[in-house]
């Protein structure tokens, strides 16, 4: 099957559709610092996520802790304001709008939150924060009526008996109870759109599955329609008829669930799926998991975000000049660390996009080219294959060498059958 680049429709039956959607947040850096850098730095929380959901469907925003789906989550429900991009809820472009313009949305729109504890007033009685959106709103302002939605409600999602739980407090509630609260307080609106922001997170095992056939039941009963943010595939698995696999800002793979757990296409989806435990010792396979860590969300890698972690990483996927001052900095063997000793410390380097370049003065430059030349031996081999060229140049503040990288191929998200996969091995 040849891959080609997804061209997107909105269609027309959708009930959300997010395109191109990217949220920054500045960050607070010394004066003198931010004098030195070029630009304000911002945080790459999300940086043009796109996604269309039907009506009746359950969406899973997967990823690991960082990477973005919970500021996704809270952009749709336009907690967070979006930097750019479209946000279209039934139809209706909602990025811009203000808060007095929000609020006829707001009972369409409902998020159930991680921590129950977190989100349920202590001061407030379980059914006077259960009724409280209907005051809030103006649906309702009849005591008794209020009293009798909040106990409906109540019985609707487990917490019985509602009249003895109506008056309690939080504390007084086991954690399984108090996370049914959270989903009753955002029933009692009848939303069409709920946004679970990793819902049972924060609940025992014994109760979690309860709570999810519970979420199911009500979305059956209801037409509700999930966007499921969660960080375990497992749960993801159990509830989710889609499921969109967010690193460091984007989503890399998004398609039928089923399809992505037979024959997950991108490497991070491999990594994520390989690290699942697997409690028959005689079915466990190989596992090829991503090498170091997570990179700065402030300075995000070139071309495929993945890349510096890849284990299919190829020559064309975006390699760059903090490649080679980051390997530097990296724990060396002997043999590496006599080498990287002559070619100083990573503060010595400057980095400006492709190029790595120090200052040599009066040292032999074909010493130095030879040098830089032995530690990319230890380099991987795509990242060595991506190197260009290795120069010395005169400049009028002195000499320097300098390690160029090529060009990255253009990373397109492609489509593959049902699925969208952005990386360059198709």
């Amino acid at each position: 099957m040849t891959a080609q680049p997804v061209r997107r429709t909105q269609s027309a039956s959708s009930l959300l559709d997010v395109e191109d959607l990217v949220v920054h947040y500045p960050v607070k850096l010394p004066f003198l610092q931010t004098l030195l850098l070029r630009g304000k730095p911002v945080v790459h929380a999300v940086d043009g996520v796109s996604f269309v959901l039907q009506p009746g469907e359950i969406l899973g925003l997967v990823g690991e802790s960082g990477c973005g789906k919970t500021t996704v989550g809270r952009a749709v429900l336009r907690l967070a304001q979006p930097t750019s991009g479209h946000i279209r809820f039934e139809g209706n472009d909602i990025t811009n709008l203000k808060e007095k313009e929000l609020r006829p949305l707001r009972t369409k729109i409902q998020i159930i939150f991680q921590d129950p504890h977190a989100s349920l007033n202590p001061a407030m009685s379980i059914g006077r924060a259960i009724g409280h959106p209907l005051e809030v709103h103006g649906i309702s302002e009849d005591p008794e009526e209020i009293r009798q939605a909040v106990l409906a409600i109540m019985q609707e999602v487990g917490l019985t008996p509602a009249e003895v739980l109506y008056s309690q407090y939080p504390g007084d509630l086991s954690g399984g109870q108090m996370q049914r609260a959270v989903i009753a307080r955002a029933m009692i609106l009848q939303p069409r759109l709920l946004v679970a922001d990793e819902p049972v997170a924060m609940l025992d095992m014994s109760i979690r599955a309860r709570v999810l056939e519970l979420m199911l039941d009500l979305k059956e009963r209801h037409g509700l329609t999930y966007l499921f943010i969660t960080h375990d595939l497992a749960t993801a698995k159990f509830v989710c008829d889609r499921i969109a696999i967010m690193y460091l800002g984007r989503i890399v793979e998004i398609g039928p669930a089923k399809e992505v757990y037979a024959d997950p296409k991108h490497p991070y989806t491999r990594a994520l799926l390989a690290a699942i435990p697997v409690p028959d010792p005689t079915k466990r396979g190989p596992k090829v998991l991503p090498r170091g860590e997570v990179p700065d969300a402030i300075r995000p890698p070139a071309g495929c975000r993945f890349h510096p972690r890849c284990p299919s990483v190829l020559p064309t996927c975006g390699w760059e000049g903090r490649d080679f001052v980051e390997m530097l900095a990296q724990e060396l063997e002997p043999e590496r660390r006599s080498i990287a000793g002559w070619l100083g410390p990573p503060t010595a380097w400057n980095v400006e996009g492709l190029v790595a370049s120090r200052y040599i003065g009066e040292t032999e430059p074909t010493f130095v080219i030879g040098m830089v030349r032995s530690l990319l031996r230890y380099a991987p081999t795509p990242m060595r294959e991506a190197v260009a060229d290795v120069t010395v140049e005169e400049t009028v503040d002195g000499r320097y060498v300098a390690i160029r990288f090529g060009q990255q191929a253009p990373l397109l998200q492609k489509s593959l059958g049902h699925r969208m996969v952005e990386c360059l091995l198709y």
